[in-house]
């Protein structure tokens, strides 16, 4: 039960974030907006205020905004089709960037509540890599594989790519001193070192923490398409919705932060790929402004409104297969 409201209420604030960015920006530019939609397939409640009816659907996954003139000709002046190209860029844009705000925000409370990782060494796993190598507790790290670092997460992206062995440095009584450290793998096969960092609360420095979190999620982000089209990844490396329900009732054994740290990352996540040029999603309905402004004239609606409903059926068929590998490792068949 815990983890069905945690996957609702996840996958809720994260749609209705998503989709309140297109919104009110769109009312913002003076779009007409038919209807706002929480949800897919079945209606379950619906209300309406002013031009535009808000409604509440069976299906917590995904949701969208109806705007006049967004997939039809239309000679209405706040017609979406009717605004100049930089609006609707920003009406279609808005979206994904709501999702990168909101997963600032979730870094920032995190960071408030727990204190920003610094280099300073608190303590040493007895036995682990840094306490064979000889560091101790108050050490500062300065240096790993010979780039200077401020920064705890360049610290452990560092010590994740390493292929053997880490050199280090640490600053003690002011004094540089160089070690040379053996991770060991877990379960999990990531890499580990046997240290955790001091931490300290600041507004700055949780600042500064929410975007580098956010920056170096990205970075994984492109990083995994780099992957995908080398043909570096396999089916147990993609998820589906089953899959980050599987991986939110995990979650919740370790408690609210670690709810919150996930819902960051499906913020992230979802943001990023409807950003990307793929048909159907945000991020081709903006190539194709983007094709109108180099040419000065919009393509036809018709052809454009095909493009995005073959994506859609491929994402449909996509999101389908991944599903069912879900329900393998579930081992449901």
């Amino acid at each position: 039960m815990t983890t069905a409201i945690a996957a609702i209420l996840i996958f809720f604030i994260v749609v209705l974030v998503h989709e309140f960015g297109h919104f009110a920006v769109a009312k913002l530019v003076g779009i007409k907006v038919h209807e706002f939609s929480i949800g897919m397939g079945p209606r379950i409640t619906k209300f309406g205020k002013g031009e535009t009816e808000y409604s509440l659907r069976a299906f917590p996954i995904g949701g969208y905004v109806k705007m006049e003139g967004e997939d039809e000709k239309s000679d209405d002046e706040r017609s979406f089709s009717n605004k100049s190209p930089l609006l609707r860029i920003l009406v279609l844009a808005a979206g994904g960037i709501m999702n990168f705000i909101l997963a600032l925000i979730i870094f920032f409370i995190i960071s408030l509540v727990m204190g920003t990782p610094t280099t300073e060494i608190d303590s040493i796993l007895e036995g682990g890599p840094a306490y064979k190598a000889g560091i101790k507790s108050g050490d500062e790290i300065v240096a790993v594989q010979g780039k200077d670092i401020d920064e705890w997460q360049e610290f452990k992206t560092i010590i994740s790519e390493a292929e053997d062995k880490v050199s280090v440095e640490v600053l003690r009584n002011g004094e540089r001193i160089k070690f040379i450290l053996e991770p060991e793998l877990d379960e999990d096969n990531n890499k580990l070192v046997g240290i955790s960092s001091k931490t300290k609360l600041s507004i700055i420095e949780s600042i500064k923490y929410s975007f580098t979190n956010l920056i170096f999620i990205i970075t994984l982000m492109f990083d995994f398409i780099k992957m995908a089209l080398t043909g570096n990844i396999s089916q147990g490396d993609v998820a589906g919705p089953i899959g980050v329900v599987q991986l939110i009732g995990e979650t919740t054994k370790y408690g609210i932060l670690s709810i919150l740290n996930l819902a960051a990352f499906i913020n992230i996540n979802l943001g990023f790929f409807n950003l990307l040029p793929i048909p159907a999603l945000d991020g081709s309905r903006i190539l194709f402004v983007l094709v109108e402004l180099v040419r000065g004239k919009p393509l036809d609606p018709e052809k454009e409104g095909l493009v995005h409903f073959i994506g859609f059926v491929f994402l449909m068929a996509l999101m389908l297969f991944i599903s069912y590998n879900d329900l393998n490792r579930l081992n449901i068949f």
